[in-house]
């Protein structure tokens, strides 16, 4: 029904959007990753959109890419999860990322985003196993290991975003693999930045 929208950000809330769009202020729910890259209150902002109805109320949800929505849309379609669940696997793993553990069949990868137990992120690795195009996806996509989600959790725990902790961790060299030394490497690129 509303396929995308673009207007000027009014408001950023904890996990949504008010976009003025033709003098309408519109609340639109996106992924983490979008509000922290939005820059701020009165910017422009264009979103590929889903609208979800129910008895009570009328959600909308919003995206940058259309590659993202298309995996909103299809990650609905999985028994079990809803709206919340699947924006937090897209604010936690890349399109790439689960696409790559839905084909290696890693379930640990879709287990570390919140709110995904064992039995889910099985159920989840079932169901868009022949809904998604696997065949394009490299095997080279880094999966994040024991020690990097460990870096990430307490990263994320001192107040900084996924999206920086990740950041942070892409400059230290893969020969750092101790968990103290990656989260002094992560801090001190932290700082810099």
């Amino acid at each position: 029904m509303i396929a995308s929208l673009s207007g000027t950000i009014l408001k950023i809330e904890e996990n949504s959007l008010v976009v003025n769009v033709g003098g309408v202020g519109v609340r639109t729910f996106v992924p983490k990753t979008v509000l922290e890259n939005v820059g701020g209150v009165g910017r422009s902002i264009q979103l590929y959109t889903h609208l979800i109805v129910r008895e009570q109320e009328l959600s909308l949800y919003g995206f940058e890419t259309e590659e993202d929505l298309q995996l909103f849309e299809v990650l609905l379609g999985v028994n079990g999860v809803g709206p919340k669940v699947a924006l937090s696997i897209l604010a936690t793993l890349s399109p790439e990322m689960l696409k790559s553990a839905i084909m290696r069949e890693e379930t640990a990868v879709l287990q570390r985003v919140p709110g995904i137990g064992k039995k889910t992120a099985e159920r989840i690795m079932f169901q868009l196993r022949d809904k998604l195009d696997l065949t394009q996806v490299s095997t080279a996509v880094p999966l994040v290991s024991d020690v990097d989600a460990d870096v990430i959790d307490f990263l994320t725990g001192l107040g900084f975003s996924i999206v920086e902790a990740q950041s942070a961790l892409q400059n230290i060299p893969r020969d750092v693999k101790s968990f103290d030394e990656r989260v002094q490497m992560a801090l001190q690129h932290l700082d810099q930045g």
